[in-house]
Protein backbone atom coordinates (compact mmCIF):
# COMPACT_ATOMS: atom_id res chain seq x y z
CA UNK A 1 0.00 0.00 0.00
CA UNK A 2 2.58 2.75 1.05
CA UNK A 3 4.69 1.82 -2.10
CA UNK A 4 1.24 2.34 -4.57
CA UNK A 5 0.96 5.47 -2.13
CA UNK A 6 4.72 6.42 -3.48
CA UNK A 7 3.97 5.69 -6.65
CA UNK A 8 1.12 7.65 -7.30
CA UNK A 9 2.29 10.36 -5.67
CA UNK A 10 5.65 10.59 -8.02
CA UNK A 11 3.66 9.96 -11.06
CA UNK A 12 1.20 13.04 -10.29
CA UNK A 13 3.87 15.04 -9.58
CA UNK A 14 5.63 14.05 -12.89
CA UNK A 15 2.22 14.72 -14.34
CA UNK A 16 1.52 17.92 -12.98
CA UNK A 17 5.43 18.96 -13.78
CA UNK A 18 4.99 18.02 -17.59
CA UNK A 19 1.49 19.89 -17.87
CA UNK A 20 3.04 23.33 -16.15
CA UNK A 21 6.15 23.35 -18.58
CA UNK A 22 4.26 22.75 -21.14
CA UNK A 23 2.00 25.63 -20.49
CA UNK A 24 4.81 27.53 -20.05
CA UNK A 25 6.05 26.77 -23.64
CA UNK A 26 2.61 27.54 -25.28
CA UNK A 27 2.51 31.06 -23.55
CA UNK A 28 6.34 31.69 -24.60
CA UNK A 29 7.33 33.95 -27.30
CA UNK A 30 8.95 30.89 -28.86
CA UNK A 31 5.48 28.83 -29.31
CA UNK A 32 3.82 32.33 -30.72
CA UNK A 33 6.77 32.63 -32.91
CA UNK A 34 5.68 29.13 -34.73
CA UNK A 35 2.34 29.21 -34.96
CA UNK A 36 2.44 32.45 -36.47
CA UNK A 37 2.74 32.33 -40.25
CA UNK A 38 2.18 35.39 -42.52
CA UNK A 39 -0.40 34.53 -45.85
CA UNK A 40 -1.23 35.70 -48.68
CA UNK A 41 -4.82 33.44 -49.44
CA UNK A 42 -8.14 34.48 -49.14
CA UNK A 43 -11.12 32.81 -48.32
CA UNK A 44 -12.38 31.20 -52.04
CA UNK A 45 -14.77 28.62 -50.50
CA UNK A 46 -17.71 29.92 -48.12
CA UNK A 47 -19.61 27.18 -47.00
CA UNK A 48 -23.37 27.61 -46.26
CA UNK A 49 -24.20 28.06 -43.01
CA UNK A 50 -27.38 25.56 -43.24
CA UNK A 51 -24.65 22.67 -43.66
CA UNK A 52 -24.74 22.90 -40.06
CA UNK A 53 -27.90 22.22 -39.16
CA UNK A 54 -26.65 19.12 -38.14
CA UNK A 55 -24.85 20.49 -35.37
CA UNK A 56 -26.65 23.71 -34.57
CA UNK A 57 -30.61 23.68 -34.37
CA UNK A 58 -32.24 25.87 -37.37
CA UNK A 59 -35.55 26.60 -35.53
CA UNK A 60 -33.31 29.52 -33.22
CA UNK A 61 -35.07 32.67 -33.09
CA UNK A 62 -32.68 35.21 -35.37
CA UNK A 63 -31.76 37.98 -33.71
CA UNK A 64 -30.14 41.04 -35.04
CA UNK A 65 -26.84 41.89 -33.29
CA UNK A 66 -27.26 45.89 -33.89
CA UNK A 67 -29.80 45.22 -30.89
CA UNK A 68 -27.36 44.11 -28.35
CA UNK A 69 -24.31 46.31 -27.03
CA UNK A 70 -20.99 45.83 -28.22
CA UNK A 71 -18.82 48.24 -26.76
CA UNK A 72 -16.00 46.04 -24.60
CA UNK A 73 -17.62 42.70 -25.32
CA UNK A 74 -14.69 40.67 -24.09
CA UNK A 75 -13.60 43.00 -20.93
CA UNK A 76 -16.59 40.85 -19.23
CA UNK A 77 -14.24 39.36 -16.82
CA UNK A 78 -17.30 37.58 -14.46
CA UNK A 79 -18.68 35.19 -16.86
CA UNK A 80 -19.30 31.50 -16.29
CA UNK A 81 -16.98 28.92 -17.84
CA UNK A 82 -20.29 27.69 -19.64
CA UNK A 83 -21.11 31.30 -20.85
CA UNK A 84 -17.30 32.01 -21.65
CA UNK A 85 -17.22 28.75 -24.09
CA UNK A 86 -19.94 29.98 -25.62
CA UNK A 87 -19.33 33.39 -26.43
CA UNK A 88 -15.54 32.56 -28.02
CA UNK A 89 -16.59 29.59 -29.48
CA UNK A 90 -18.71 32.27 -31.76
CA UNK A 91 -21.34 29.60 -32.13
CA UNK A 92 -23.45 32.43 -31.53
CA UNK A 93 -23.08 33.75 -34.87
CA UNK A 94 -25.70 31.17 -36.36
CA UNK A 95 -28.20 32.58 -34.23
CA UNK A 96 -28.53 36.46 -36.25
CA UNK A 97 -29.82 36.98 -39.04
CA UNK A 98 -28.35 38.03 -42.24
CA UNK A 99 -29.60 41.87 -41.81
CA UNK A 100 -27.12 42.30 -39.15
CA UNK A 101 -24.44 44.80 -39.52
CA UNK A 102 -21.23 43.07 -40.77
CA UNK A 103 -19.47 46.34 -39.54
CA UNK A 104 -20.51 45.42 -35.91
CA UNK A 105 -19.59 41.99 -36.14
CA UNK A 106 -16.51 42.03 -37.86
CA UNK A 107 -15.56 44.83 -35.10
CA UNK A 108 -16.25 42.17 -32.59
CA UNK A 109 -13.83 40.05 -34.52
CA UNK A 110 -11.23 42.50 -34.29
CA UNK A 111 -11.30 43.06 -30.69
CA UNK A 112 -11.12 39.12 -30.37
CA UNK A 113 -8.13 39.16 -31.73
CA UNK A 114 -6.56 42.16 -30.13
CA UNK A 115 -7.08 40.68 -26.74
CA UNK A 116 -6.41 37.01 -27.67
CA UNK A 117 -4.29 37.28 -30.54
CA UNK A 118 -1.35 35.15 -28.35
CA UNK A 119 -2.43 31.67 -27.16
CA UNK A 120 -4.00 31.31 -23.79
CA UNK A 121 -5.56 28.80 -22.13
CA UNK A 122 -9.05 30.04 -22.00
CA UNK A 123 -9.40 31.18 -25.46
CA UNK A 124 -7.20 28.44 -27.00
CA UNK A 125 -8.80 25.60 -25.75
CA UNK A 126 -8.95 22.59 -28.88
CA UNK A 127 -12.43 22.42 -29.00
CA UNK A 128 -13.13 26.33 -28.48
CA UNK A 129 -10.52 27.26 -31.48
CA UNK A 130 -11.91 24.27 -33.47
CA UNK A 131 -15.42 25.82 -33.04
CA UNK A 132 -14.05 29.46 -33.51
CA UNK A 133 -13.06 28.72 -36.84
CA UNK A 134 -16.17 26.04 -38.20
CA UNK A 135 -18.12 29.45 -36.76
CA UNK A 136 -16.54 32.42 -38.96
CA UNK A 137 -15.50 30.39 -41.98
CA UNK A 138 -19.22 29.32 -42.14
CA UNK A 139 -20.85 32.81 -41.09
CA UNK A 140 -18.29 34.31 -44.05
CA UNK A 141 -21.08 36.15 -45.55
CA UNK A 142 -20.78 38.34 -42.07
CA UNK A 143 -17.45 37.60 -40.55
CA UNK A 144 -15.73 38.43 -44.00
CA UNK A 145 -17.79 40.01 -46.99
CA UNK A 146 -17.22 43.40 -47.85
CA UNK A 147 -14.39 43.36 -44.85
CA UNK A 148 -11.52 45.95 -45.30
CA UNK A 149 -8.35 45.07 -46.71
CA UNK A 150 -6.55 45.23 -43.46
CA UNK A 151 -9.48 43.23 -41.79
CA UNK A 152 -9.43 40.57 -44.29
CA UNK A 153 -5.48 40.39 -43.53
CA UNK A 154 -5.99 40.00 -39.91
CA UNK A 155 -8.83 37.66 -40.16
CA UNK A 156 -6.75 35.12 -42.47
CA UNK A 157 -3.69 35.11 -40.16
CA UNK A 158 -5.21 34.51 -37.31
CA UNK A 159 -7.53 31.82 -39.03
CA UNK A 160 -4.41 30.47 -39.90
CA UNK A 161 -2.42 30.83 -36.79
CA UNK A 162 -5.30 29.34 -34.86
CA UNK A 163 -5.07 26.14 -37.44
CA UNK A 164 -1.40 25.51 -37.14
CA UNK A 165 -2.24 25.37 -33.37
CA UNK A 166 -4.67 22.76 -33.68
CA UNK A 167 -2.26 20.87 -35.65
CA UNK A 168 0.33 21.37 -33.36
CA UNK A 169 -1.63 20.32 -30.29
CA UNK A 170 -4.69 17.64 -31.92
CA UNK A 171 -2.07 14.57 -31.42
CA UNK A 172 -1.86 15.83 -27.28
CA UNK A 173 -5.40 15.43 -26.64
CA UNK A 174 -7.04 12.65 -25.04
CA UNK A 175 -10.54 13.09 -26.04
CA UNK A 176 -11.72 12.10 -29.31
CA UNK A 177 -14.73 14.14 -29.25
CA UNK A 178 -11.88 17.29 -29.52
CA UNK A 179 -10.16 15.39 -32.01
CA UNK A 180 -13.00 15.09 -34.49
CA UNK A 181 -14.24 18.95 -34.13
CA UNK A 182 -10.40 19.92 -34.39
CA UNK A 183 -9.98 17.63 -37.18
CA UNK A 184 -13.13 18.91 -39.10
CA UNK A 185 -11.84 22.81 -38.53
CA UNK A 186 -8.59 22.19 -39.92
CA UNK A 187 -10.67 20.35 -43.43
CA UNK A 188 -12.81 23.18 -43.74
CA UNK A 189 -9.59 25.57 -43.33
CA UNK A 190 -7.73 23.52 -46.14
CA UNK A 191 -10.96 23.65 -48.44
CA UNK A 192 -11.69 27.49 -47.76
CA UNK A 193 -8.10 28.70 -48.52
CA UNK A 194 -7.49 26.34 -51.20
CA UNK A 195 -4.43 24.74 -49.40
CA UNK A 196 -5.42 20.91 -50.64
CA UNK A 197 -1.83 19.98 -50.34
CA UNK A 198 -1.16 21.56 -47.11
CA UNK A 199 -4.18 21.63 -43.95
CA UNK A 200 -6.66 19.54 -46.37
CA UNK A 201 -4.06 16.83 -46.46
CA UNK A 202 -3.18 16.62 -43.03
CA UNK A 203 -7.37 17.04 -41.71
CA UNK A 204 -7.98 14.00 -44.00
CA UNK A 205 -4.99 12.34 -42.47
CA UNK A 206 -5.93 12.78 -38.82
CA UNK A 207 -9.63 11.41 -40.07
CA UNK A 208 -7.74 8.35 -41.05
CA UNK A 209 -6.12 8.12 -37.61
CA UNK A 210 -9.64 8.72 -35.93
CA UNK A 211 -11.30 6.26 -38.11
CA UNK A 212 -8.73 3.55 -37.03
CA UNK A 213 -8.56 4.39 -33.47
CA UNK A 214 -12.00 4.93 -32.54
CA UNK A 215 -13.78 2.53 -34.19
CA UNK A 216 -14.34 -1.43 -34.06
CA UNK A 217 -14.68 -3.39 -37.22
CA UNK A 218 -18.59 -2.77 -37.22
CA UNK A 219 -17.85 0.82 -37.98
CA UNK A 220 -19.30 1.37 -34.24
CA UNK A 221 -17.54 3.18 -31.78
CA UNK A 222 -14.96 1.76 -29.49
CA UNK A 223 -16.51 3.31 -26.32
CA UNK A 224 -19.94 1.65 -27.27
CA UNK A 225 -21.37 5.01 -26.57
CA UNK A 226 -24.50 5.60 -28.71
CA UNK A 227 -24.30 9.68 -27.85
CA UNK A 228 -20.79 9.46 -29.48
CA UNK A 229 -21.97 7.14 -32.75
CA UNK A 230 -24.79 10.05 -33.19
CA UNK A 231 -21.47 12.75 -32.96
CA UNK A 232 -19.48 11.25 -35.13
CA UNK A 233 -22.13 10.50 -37.86
CA UNK A 234 -22.89 14.36 -37.85
CA UNK A 235 -19.22 15.16 -38.23
CA UNK A 236 -18.59 12.62 -40.74
CA UNK A 237 -21.65 13.80 -42.84
CA UNK A 238 -20.45 17.41 -42.13
CA UNK A 239 -17.18 16.89 -43.67
CA UNK A 240 -18.83 15.34 -46.76
CA UNK A 241 -21.47 18.11 -47.45
CA UNK A 242 -18.19 20.98 -47.10
CA UNK A 243 -16.26 18.42 -49.72
CA UNK A 244 -19.15 17.67 -51.97
CA UNK A 245 -20.31 21.73 -52.05
CA UNK A 246 -16.42 22.68 -52.66
CA UNK A 247 -16.70 20.50 -55.67
CA UNK A 248 -13.62 18.54 -54.30
CA UNK A 249 -12.79 14.27 -54.14
CA UNK A 250 -15.12 12.77 -51.62
CA UNK A 251 -12.15 9.76 -50.15
CA UNK A 252 -14.00 6.30 -50.13
CA UNK A 253 -13.16 5.86 -46.76
CA UNK A 254 -15.53 8.34 -45.41
CA UNK A 255 -18.37 6.94 -47.46
CA UNK A 256 -17.55 4.06 -45.84
CA UNK A 257 -17.78 5.49 -42.83
CA UNK A 258 -20.87 7.25 -43.01
CA UNK A 259 -22.30 4.19 -44.23
CA UNK A 260 -21.66 1.88 -40.79
CA UNK A 261 -22.13 4.79 -38.88
CA UNK A 262 -25.72 5.22 -40.30
CA UNK A 263 -26.59 1.23 -40.26
CA UNK A 264 -25.56 2.06 -36.30
CA UNK A 265 -27.76 5.17 -36.05
CA UNK A 266 -30.64 3.30 -38.03
CA UNK A 267 -30.34 0.58 -35.29
CA UNK A 268 -30.02 3.16 -31.94
CA UNK A 269 -32.76 5.54 -33.03
CA UNK A 270 -34.40 5.14 -36.36
CA UNK A 271 -36.16 1.98 -36.04
CA UNK A 272 -38.06 3.13 -32.41
CA UNK A 273 -37.38 6.91 -32.07
CA UNK A 274 -36.55 6.43 -28.73
CA UNK A 275 -33.42 7.24 -26.78
CA UNK A 276 -31.40 4.05 -25.76
CA UNK A 277 -30.02 5.10 -22.02
CA UNK A 278 -26.88 2.72 -22.21
CA UNK A 279 -23.55 3.88 -21.58
CA UNK A 280 -23.41 7.44 -21.69
CA UNK A 281 -26.26 8.39 -23.82
CA UNK A 282 -29.22 10.66 -22.50
CA UNK A 283 -32.69 12.08 -24.13
CA UNK A 284 -31.46 13.90 -27.46
CA UNK A 285 -34.63 13.52 -29.58
CA UNK A 286 -32.99 13.04 -32.91
CA UNK A 287 -36.32 14.10 -35.27
CA UNK A 288 -34.54 17.63 -36.25
CA UNK A 289 -31.43 15.66 -37.25
CA UNK A 290 -33.41 13.27 -39.30
CA UNK A 291 -34.89 16.09 -41.28
CA UNK A 292 -31.51 17.07 -41.89
CA UNK A 293 -30.50 13.76 -43.18
CA UNK A 294 -33.74 13.52 -45.25
CA UNK A 295 -33.32 17.44 -46.58
CA UNK A 296 -29.78 15.96 -47.87
CA UNK A 297 -30.63 12.66 -49.23
CA UNK A 298 -29.26 10.55 -46.44
CA UNK A 299 -31.23 7.04 -46.17
CA UNK A 300 -30.24 4.36 -43.59
CA UNK A 301 -31.64 1.02 -42.81
CA UNK A 302 -30.89 -1.92 -40.44
CA UNK A 303 -32.94 -4.66 -39.79
CA UNK A 304 -29.85 -6.79 -37.86
CA UNK A 305 -30.61 -7.26 -34.33
CA UNK A 306 -27.35 -7.29 -32.84
CA UNK A 307 -24.40 -4.52 -32.92
CA UNK A 308 -22.28 -2.86 -31.19
CA UNK A 309 -23.17 -4.83 -27.89
CA UNK A 310 -26.81 -4.35 -27.96
CA UNK A 311 -29.56 -6.68 -28.81
CA UNK A 312 -32.56 -5.08 -29.71
CA UNK A 313 -35.55 -7.39 -31.00
CA UNK A 314 -39.22 -5.79 -31.50
CA UNK A 315 -42.45 -6.18 -33.27
CA UNK A 316 -45.14 -3.02 -34.45
CA UNK A 317 -45.92 -2.83 -30.31
CA UNK A 318 -42.96 -3.80 -27.90
CA UNK A 319 -39.32 -3.82 -28.09
CA UNK A 320 -36.42 -5.55 -25.73
CA UNK A 321 -33.09 -4.06 -25.45
CA UNK A 322 -30.17 -5.55 -23.81
CA UNK A 323 -26.55 -4.86 -23.17
CA UNK A 324 -24.80 -7.74 -23.94
CA UNK A 325 -21.57 -5.93 -24.41
CA UNK A 326 -18.20 -6.36 -23.03
CA UNK A 327 -17.02 -2.98 -21.41
CA UNK A 328 -14.16 -1.27 -23.42
CA UNK A 329 -10.85 -0.81 -23.24
CA UNK A 330 -9.86 1.83 -20.74
CA UNK A 331 -8.72 4.83 -23.17
CA UNK A 332 -12.51 4.51 -24.22
CA UNK A 333 -13.83 4.46 -21.31
CA UNK A 334 -14.41 7.65 -20.00
CA UNK A 335 -18.28 8.14 -20.28
CA UNK A 336 -18.73 4.37 -19.98
CA UNK A 337 -21.35 3.08 -17.28
CA UNK A 338 -21.21 -0.50 -15.89
CA UNK A 339 -25.02 -1.31 -17.27
CA UNK A 340 -23.81 -4.99 -17.91
CA UNK A 341 -27.01 -7.01 -18.77
CA UNK A 342 -28.80 -4.43 -18.15
CA UNK A 343 -32.04 -3.86 -20.25
CA UNK A 344 -35.06 -1.29 -21.61
CA UNK A 345 -38.73 -2.62 -22.71
CA UNK A 346 -40.69 0.04 -24.62
CA UNK A 347 -44.39 -0.54 -25.45
CA UNK A 348 -46.07 1.26 -27.85
CA UNK A 349 -43.23 3.49 -28.30
CA UNK A 350 -43.04 4.27 -24.55
CA UNK A 351 -40.74 3.40 -21.92
CA UNK A 352 -41.73 0.44 -19.55
CA UNK A 353 -38.75 -0.21 -17.85
CA UNK A 354 -35.78 1.98 -18.56
CA UNK A 355 -31.93 2.96 -17.39
CA UNK A 356 -31.47 5.76 -15.36
CA UNK A 357 -29.06 8.03 -17.69
CA UNK A 358 -25.92 9.68 -17.27
CA UNK A 359 -25.11 12.62 -15.13
CA UNK A 360 -22.30 14.04 -18.25
CA UNK A 361 -20.49 16.85 -16.28
CA UNK A 362 -17.51 14.58 -14.64
CA UNK A 363 -16.68 17.59 -12.19
CA UNK A 364 -20.00 16.68 -10.20
CA UNK A 365 -20.26 14.00 -7.75
CA UNK A 366 -23.47 12.53 -9.87
CA UNK A 367 -21.05 11.17 -12.74
CA UNK A 368 -19.88 8.65 -10.64
CA UNK A 369 -23.40 7.56 -9.04
CA UNK A 370 -24.59 7.52 -12.55
CA UNK A 371 -21.69 5.33 -13.90
CA UNK A 372 -22.78 2.34 -11.35
CA UNK A 373 -24.63 -0.63 -11.81
CA UNK A 374 -27.37 0.55 -9.39
CA UNK A 375 -28.58 2.83 -12.23
CA UNK A 376 -29.59 0.28 -14.59
CA UNK A 377 -31.65 -2.55 -14.65
CA UNK A 378 -29.95 -4.98 -13.97
CA UNK A 379 -28.29 -7.14 -10.71
CA UNK A 380 -25.58 -5.42 -8.12
CA UNK A 381 -23.68 -7.67 -5.53
CA UNK A 382 -23.01 -6.25 -2.35
CA UNK A 383 -23.66 -2.69 -3.12
CA UNK A 384 -20.50 -2.65 -5.55
CA UNK A 385 -20.69 -2.14 -9.43
CA UNK A 386 -19.82 -4.86 -12.15
CA UNK A 387 -17.00 -2.77 -13.67
CA UNK A 388 -14.49 -0.57 -11.09
CA UNK A 389 -13.55 2.85 -11.52
CA UNK A 390 -10.56 5.40 -11.06
CA UNK A 391 -11.20 9.00 -11.27
CA UNK A 392 -7.28 10.69 -11.61
CA UNK A 393 -7.53 14.31 -10.33
CA UNK A 394 -9.24 16.49 -12.61
CA UNK A 395 -9.63 13.81 -14.89
CA UNK A 396 -12.82 11.69 -15.47
CA UNK A 397 -13.11 8.27 -14.02
CA UNK A 398 -12.05 5.42 -16.30
CA UNK A 399 -12.31 1.79 -16.04
CA UNK A 400 -9.94 0.30 -13.87
CA UNK A 401 -11.20 -2.87 -13.91
CA UNK A 402 -13.45 -4.54 -16.82
CA UNK A 403 -15.39 -7.32 -17.81
CA UNK A 404 -16.02 -9.83 -19.92
CA UNK A 405 -18.84 -11.57 -21.56
CA UNK A 406 -18.15 -15.53 -21.00
CA UNK A 407 -21.75 -16.56 -23.28
CA UNK A 408 -24.65 -15.26 -25.14
CA UNK A 409 -27.62 -16.89 -26.55
CA UNK A 410 -30.85 -14.79 -29.00
CA UNK A 411 -33.36 -16.23 -30.43
CA UNK A 412 -36.28 -14.13 -32.45
CA UNK A 413 -38.87 -15.97 -33.82
CA UNK A 414 -42.54 -14.80 -34.22
CA UNK A 415 -43.83 -15.93 -30.86
CA UNK A 416 -40.89 -16.57 -28.88
CA UNK A 417 -38.09 -13.92 -28.29
CA UNK A 418 -35.36 -14.94 -25.51
CA UNK A 419 -31.71 -13.20 -24.74
CA UNK A 420 -29.52 -14.99 -22.79
CA UNK A 421 -25.80 -13.43 -21.99
CA UNK A 422 -23.53 -14.27 -18.70
CA UNK A 423 -20.82 -11.69 -17.56
CA UNK A 424 -17.84 -12.07 -15.33
CA UNK A 425 -17.60 -8.28 -13.82
CA UNK A 426 -17.67 -10.15 -10.12
CA UNK A 427 -15.68 -13.41 -10.55
CA UNK A 428 -12.65 -12.04 -9.20
CA UNK A 429 -14.02 -10.41 -6.39
CA UNK A 430 -16.42 -12.69 -5.34
CA UNK A 431 -16.13 -15.77 -7.35
CA UNK A 432 -19.38 -15.36 -8.95
CA UNK A 433 -20.93 -15.39 -12.63
CA UNK A 434 -24.09 -13.20 -13.52
CA UNK A 435 -26.55 -15.08 -15.64
CA UNK A 436 -29.88 -13.20 -17.07
CA UNK A 437 -32.18 -14.86 -19.39
CA UNK A 438 -35.35 -12.81 -20.65
CA UNK A 439 -38.15 -14.66 -22.45
CA UNK A 440 -40.95 -12.33 -24.21
CA UNK A 441 -44.25 -13.79 -25.54
CA UNK A 442 -45.91 -11.81 -27.65
CA UNK A 443 -49.57 -13.03 -27.94
CA UNK A 444 -49.65 -12.85 -23.80
CA UNK A 445 -47.19 -10.13 -23.91
CA UNK A 446 -45.41 -11.41 -20.91
CA UNK A 447 -41.74 -11.04 -19.74
CA UNK A 448 -40.15 -13.95 -17.74
CA UNK A 449 -36.59 -12.98 -16.63
CA UNK A 450 -34.42 -15.72 -14.73
CA UNK A 451 -31.09 -13.95 -12.88
CA UNK A 452 -28.67 -16.59 -12.18
CA UNK A 453 -26.60 -16.31 -9.58
CA UNK A 454 -23.36 -18.89 -10.27
CA UNK A 455 -20.84 -19.39 -7.71
CA UNK A 456 -17.35 -20.17 -9.28
CA UNK A 457 -14.96 -20.57 -6.04
CA UNK A 458 -15.13 -17.96 -2.40
CA UNK A 459 -18.35 -18.71 -1.13
CA UNK A 460 -19.43 -15.57 0.86
CA UNK A 461 -22.80 -14.67 1.93
CA UNK A 462 -23.51 -11.51 0.20
CA UNK A 463 -26.50 -8.64 -0.03
CA UNK A 464 -27.91 -8.95 -4.14
CA UNK A 465 -30.17 -6.09 -5.27
CA UNK A 466 -32.03 -6.66 -8.84
CA UNK A 467 -33.40 -2.92 -9.66
CA UNK A 468 -36.41 -2.19 -12.58
CA UNK A 469 -35.64 1.43 -13.01
CA UNK A 470 -38.58 3.39 -14.30
CA UNK A 471 -39.29 7.01 -16.01
CA UNK A 472 -40.18 9.60 -13.81
CA UNK A 473 -44.09 9.75 -15.15
CA UNK A 474 -44.46 6.36 -14.47
CA UNK A 475 -46.42 5.46 -11.55
CA UNK A 476 -46.31 1.97 -9.26
CA UNK A 477 -48.21 0.69 -6.57
CA UNK A 478 -47.66 -2.72 -4.30
CA UNK A 479 -51.15 -4.17 -4.01
CA UNK A 480 -52.66 -5.63 -1.07
CA UNK A 481 -51.31 -8.94 -0.39
CA UNK A 482 -47.62 -7.56 -1.33
CA UNK A 483 -47.12 -10.08 -4.29
CA UNK A 484 -47.07 -7.79 -7.25
CA UNK A 485 -46.90 -4.03 -7.96
CA UNK A 486 -49.04 -2.85 -10.81
CA UNK A 487 -47.08 -0.20 -13.37
CA UNK A 488 -49.32 2.79 -14.67
CA UNK A 489 -47.92 3.51 -18.07
CA UNK A 490 -49.55 6.18 -19.50
CA UNK A 491 -52.67 4.47 -19.08
CA UNK A 492 -51.39 1.19 -19.67
CA UNK A 493 -51.71 -1.40 -17.10
CA UNK A 494 -48.60 -3.75 -16.43
CA UNK A 495 -48.27 -6.18 -13.45
CA UNK A 496 -44.72 -7.36 -11.84
CA UNK A 497 -44.35 -10.29 -9.83
CA UNK A 498 -41.62 -12.29 -8.19
CA UNK A 499 -42.90 -15.29 -6.46
CA UNK A 500 -40.96 -16.27 -3.06
CA UNK A 501 -38.62 -13.48 -3.24
CA UNK A 502 -38.66 -10.15 -1.16
CA UNK A 503 -40.11 -7.26 -4.09
CA UNK A 504 -40.40 -3.65 -3.44
CA UNK A 505 -40.60 0.15 -4.58
CA UNK A 506 -37.91 2.33 -3.95
CA UNK A 507 -36.95 6.07 -4.77
CA UNK A 508 -34.08 6.78 -7.35
CA UNK A 509 -32.88 9.52 -9.92
CA UNK A 510 -33.57 9.86 -13.34
CA UNK A 511 -30.23 11.47 -15.37
CA UNK A 512 -32.08 11.01 -19.00
CA UNK A 513 -31.70 14.73 -19.41
CA UNK A 514 -28.59 16.03 -19.50
CA UNK A 515 -26.85 17.53 -16.34
CA UNK A 516 -29.97 17.45 -14.69
CA UNK A 517 -31.90 14.99 -12.53
CA UNK A 518 -35.08 14.32 -11.02
CA UNK A 519 -37.00 11.67 -8.44
CA UNK A 520 -38.15 8.67 -10.01
CA UNK A 521 -38.87 4.77 -8.45
CA UNK A 522 -37.72 1.63 -9.30
CA UNK A 523 -38.67 -1.77 -8.03
CA UNK A 524 -36.02 -3.82 -6.47
CA UNK A 525 -35.96 -7.70 -5.68
CA UNK A 526 -33.61 -8.35 -2.93
CA UNK A 527 -31.83 -11.02 -1.03
CA UNK A 528 -28.88 -12.83 0.30
CA UNK A 529 -26.98 -15.46 -1.34
CA UNK A 530 -26.50 -18.81 -0.13
CA UNK A 531 -24.40 -21.83 -0.26
CA UNK A 532 -25.67 -22.89 -4.07
CA UNK A 533 -26.15 -21.44 -6.82
CA UNK A 534 -29.63 -18.86 -7.66
CA UNK A 535 -32.28 -17.99 -9.63
CA UNK A 536 -34.04 -15.56 -9.29
CA UNK A 537 -37.22 -15.74 -11.33
CA UNK A 538 -39.35 -12.27 -12.27
CA UNK A 539 -42.69 -11.59 -14.70
CA UNK A 540 -43.84 -8.70 -16.05
CA UNK A 541 -47.33 -9.30 -17.72
CA UNK A 542 -49.44 -6.65 -19.48
CA UNK A 543 -53.26 -6.57 -18.13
Amino acid sequence: MIFNNSLNFFNNSFIFIKKRTRSIYLNSNIYNKKITTSINRSLEYQPSPSLLDCLIKYDKKKINIENYSLNRIWDNNNLKKKDYINLNSFFWLFSLDLKSSKKDIQNIILQWIEKNHRYNFKAWELDIVAHRIIAWISNSKLTYEDGKIDYKKKFNNIIEKQINHLVNEIERTEWVDDKMIGCSAIILAGLSYQDKDGHLKTGLNLLKKIIKFSFNNDGFPKSRNIRQLNFYLKYFILIREWLKESQSEIPDYINENIYYLGQAYAFTWQNNKVDLLFNGNNEANNVDFDYYLKRFGYNFKNQTNELGGYVILNNKKTSLIMDVGESPDKKFSSDYQAGALSFEVLSNGKKLISNSGYFQNYNHRLNELSKSSAVHSTLTLDDRSSCKFRKDQNERSKILKGLRIIKKNIIFEKNYWKISATHDGYLKQYGILHNREIEFYPEQIKFIGHDKIIFRSNFKNLKFEIRFHLEPSVRVMKTQDNKSILIDLDGEGWKFNSNNNDINIDNGLYFGKKNSFVDSQNIVISGMTNNKNQTIRWEITKL
